[in-house]
């Protein structure tokens, strides 16, 4: 089974990944699999209006000057989202400052907005934390990221507003780059504000953080 899947050809990513070519290789692997796969009348509709709307925005933006000057900036954004830099990062934050008072803000930052939570790739029938996800990864952690840092652990008021830019940037310039319809950067950044009230819920307490790093650092903590 395996080698008849890798078999299928896949877009090259580079290019634009239309919902029409995701439906395409989804049909084609369920096909070599043995199963059959038909997509809603109305769901067809949504992603191909989705396609379509993704398509218009990206012909606007690229000619629209101060959207432009972003073209040489959108893989540094791709790589400040991206969720394993996040992770190693963030451990390793929390191993060198060792501060107790930071350990229910660092744990609870991990849970939530560490790239604990990989999403499945619907077009390539694989399991991934960023790369062509619905919805969008670098969408919902950015989003959760800000939500974190101005409502549940809140940094001073002037980081506000670099924030709220980084987060759009970030959105923005995964539609430019192809690598996200329209619909898959909403549906991450709704998913990236549920996290951030769930996270905000299931807050766990300097107890847990304590106990957490405790676990981490293979050290017994007070």
């Amino acid at each position: 089974m395996s080698s008849n899947v890798s078999s299928i050809e896949l877009p090259d990513e580079s290019t634009s990944i239309s919902r029409t070519t995701c439906a395409g290789v989804l049909e084609r692997v369920t096909a070599k699999m043995g199963g059959k796969r038909v997509i809603p009348g109305p769901l067809q509709k949504l992603l191909s209006a989705d396609a379509y709307l993704t398509d218009k925005f990206c012909y606007f933006a690229n000619n629209f000057l101060p959207l432009r000057s972003l073209r040489i900036h959108y893989k540094l954004l791709e790589v400040s989202c991206h969720g394993i830099p996040w992770l190693c990062v963030w451990i390793g934050l929390i191993w060198w400052l060792d501060r107790p008072n930071l350990y229910p803000m660092q744990v609870n930052f991990l849970i939530g907005g560490g790239g604990l939570l990989p999403t499945v790739q619907t077009c390539y029938a694989t399991i991934g934390p960023d790369k062509f996800s619905f919805p969008s990864g670098h969408a919902s952690r950015s989003v959760f990221v800000a939500y974190f840092f101005i409502y549940l652990w809140p940094l001073s008021i002037l980081t506000i507003l670099p924030l709220l830019a980084w987060v759009t940037s970030v959105c923005l310039s995964r539609v430019l780059l192809r690598r996200h319809h329209l619909l898959d950067i909403l549906c991450g950044v709704i998913l990236g504000l549920f996290e951030g009230v769930l996270i905000g819920w299931l807050w766990l307490s300097q107890e847990s953080s304590t106990w957490v790093v405790s676990w981490l650092s293979d050290e017994k903590l007070e």
